[in-house]
């Protein structure tokens, strides 16, 4: 039933991402996982945002940053982790891409963005993009049923719970939506690298919840 968004999400593409470059996805754990990011949006950095890519368009593919985080929080094999800290993003073949959402898969982890247009950088989006994709992500969310979501960075959670939240006032808050469970936490890469160890802090409390 997700592939069944491919198509959707694909259509939004056009109309808000970039032209030259292909939607992202989701990965990981599909069924009932503890555990669901959901970040902003992709960027070029993805090695599978490229149109001729031929393998899975799961969300950040051939990058290294993000990585970190998920190693932090035990939520990735040291094994993985270290081949993915060594390899350049042509060196992200389709074989690895799916050794990696195994990985993570096995973790009990489930990976999306909250809109699927990939752009050519980190620029911000407007929040009508964002609104746009929230029908589809509310789906998204119904299929998969996670036990816990978490948000990542103030205008993710301000859309997805339809209210103004600022994350240094909602730490380790749960919010229930939509038969859902959510939590808002530090965006931690990028422009939120420095406050990486917040976000760690505040997801290792929300999975050490009963």
């Amino acid at each position: 039933m997700l592939e069944e968004l491919y198509e959707k999400y694909d259509k939004l593409q056009r109309k808000y991402g970039d032209k030259k470059l292909h939607s992202i996805y989701f990965g990981g754990k599909k069924e009932n996982p503890s555990l669901c990011f959901v970040f902003m949006n992709p960027t070029a950095g993805n090695v599978a945002a490229e149109p001729t890519w031929d393998g899975p368009r799961y969300p950040w593919l051939g990058t290294k940053n993000v990585w970190k985080l998920f190693y932090k929080l035990d939520l990735i094999d040291e094994e993985i982790y270290e081949q993915i800290q060594k390899k350049k993003k042509q060196d992200w073949t389709k074989d690895f891409c799916e050794e990696v959402y195994k990985n993570l898969e096995d973790h009990d982890l489930y990976i999306t963005n909250l809109a699927k247009c990939t752009q050519v950088d980190a620029r911000p989006l407007k929040d009508e993009v964002f609104k746009n994709y929230l029908k589809l992500f509310k789906k998204e969310i119904d299929i998969v049923n996670p036990k816990r979501i978490i948000l990542f960075g103030n205008q993710v959670s301000s859309i997805v719970l339809g209210q103004k939240i600022k994350v240094s006032e909602e730490r380790k808050k749960k919010f229930e939506k939509d038969n859902h469970e959510f939590y808002s936490v530090y965006y931690p890469v990028g422009n939120g690298t420095f406050n990486i160890d917040k976000a760690i802090e505040d997801i290792l409390y929300i999975k050490g919840l009963e």
